[in-house]
């Protein structure tokens, strides 16, 4: 395993008592792994018969150890999810980290998909969340520790709807529980996995691809800035755990977590760029940092509309946008080279605040705020228009 690199992480998880839902293969599995490499006790909830019996075999050891516990759960059954936390709250008194993995995905055109797959896509992919969440958090209220961790996708997609309506759910959900748990010492946030070939992500996007009109190939090749293998993405959610406190409240990624931990190495195409262009983004960079502070001191109910609004016209949340930029002014500042990857993001926030530009002349009354708000939104402009005529890429 790639973690075995990293002796450091061995059982920086010792004992804590984490439940994941469907870990029987892909990311979830190698989740466990790595869970178990770090010391957890793991407990695995999952409903695939197959898949059961190969992460028995596989972990026969660790079983009669008592390292790992796997129950055969139907999710979708609010009385077997109830017996499955009353059982492991008699064993162990309580649950130190909830991770809700497990999902479903049916694909088709939303007119398609008959009203029974859509209830139970709704039963698998945001009720279960939700009721294991109501399940543990007393628990976690009373010892006032805990993780609950959701696990994101990247938002609306073509055909998609009866899986991506309800893990953008799961997004406001974690969002407002952690409005309400926010003076406690739980924590919550979503984390994305990116895109990873599992055997469920590629029968569901064989099928998508057909729809879409392209080969698979060439569906995967339009999406390759954002593959991950399995067992990264399974990394990125075990180590998410122990900056749990830094994470909450914000959805983040199974490649931000490997960044933070320096555990992959950005190996794609940079060039070097010469002292004004450093100038101009260190600029830009300065007049996000100022937009997102001002973004986090709105009242709460504003503040979610802002952020809403950021991650679905730049595709990645305002968090995240400044941790990359946040990283990105070290790798120019120490070796002057702005790596290919950012260009993208770059010409994502330049549609962004054109977007908020062409907003803010029907919006703002007042004269001399509009020219005051409108020269700063033009200076960000034109200087992300500078950045993205360089073609550093």
């Amino acid at each position: 395993m790639l973690i075995n690199n990293y002796t450091e992480l061995k059982n920086a998880l010792q004992n804590k008592v984490i439940l994941i839902t469907g870990a029987g293969g892909g990311i979830g599995l190698e989740t466990v792994k790595i869970l178990h490499y770090m010391g957890a006790y793991v407990i695995i909830a999952e409903n695939n018969k197959e898949r059961l019996k190969t992460i028995k075999k596989l972990f026969e050891k660790e079983i009669k150890e008592l390292k790992i516990e796997i129950f055969d759960v139907d999710l979708s059954s609010l009385k077997n999810i109830s017996k499955l936390v009353n059982g492991i709250i008699k064993k162990h008194g309580f649950i130190d980290v909830l991770i809700n993995n497990a999902i479903i995905i049916n694909i088709g055109n939303i007119e398609e998909l008959n009203i029974n797959i859509w209830e139970k896509s709704y039963s698998v992919n945001f009720r279960a969340p939700l009721y294991l969440t109501q399940k543990v958090l007393p628990l976690m209220k009373n010892r006032n520790s805990g993780i609950i961790i959701f696990v994101s996708s990247s938002g609306a997609a073509p055909y998609m709807g009866a899986y991506e309506v309800f893990k953008t759910a799961q997004v406001e959900l974690a969002n407002t529980l952690f409005a309400e748990i926010e003076n406690t010492d739980i924590s919550v946030f979503t984390i994305g996995p990116g895109l990873v070939k599992t055997e469920t992500a590629e029968s569901a996007i064989n099928v998508i691809a057909e729809k879409m009109g392209v080969t698979t190939d060439d569906f995967y090749k339009m999406n390759e800035k954002h593959i991950l293998g399995a067992e990264e993405a399974g990394i990125g959610f075990a180590l998410s755990i122990i900056k749990a406190k830094d994470y909450s409240g914000q959805e983040i990624s199974s490649i931000r977590v490997l960044n933070d931990f320096g555990i992959t190495k950005n190996d794609k195409g940079k060039k070097e760029v010469d002292i004004k262009t450093i100038e101009i983004i260190n600029n830009v960079i300065k007049t996000y940092n100022e937009q997102y502070d001002g973004w986090k001191k709105m009242n709460i109910f504003e503040r979610q509309w802002v952020l809403r609004d950021f991650k679905k016209n730049v595709g990645i949340s305002a968090d995240e946008c400044h941790v990359k930029l946040t990283q990105l002014i070290k790798i120019i500042n120490d070796n002057k080279i702005f790596p290919n990857d950012y260009l993208s993001l770059f010409e994502k926030l330049k549609s962004y605040f054109e977007r908020q530009f062409e907003l803010l002349q029907g919006f703002e009354k007042n004269p001399e705020k509009l020219y005051e708000h409108s020269e700063y939104l033009r200076k960000i402009i034109n200087e992300l228009e500078i950045i993205i005529a360089e073609k550093i890429e």
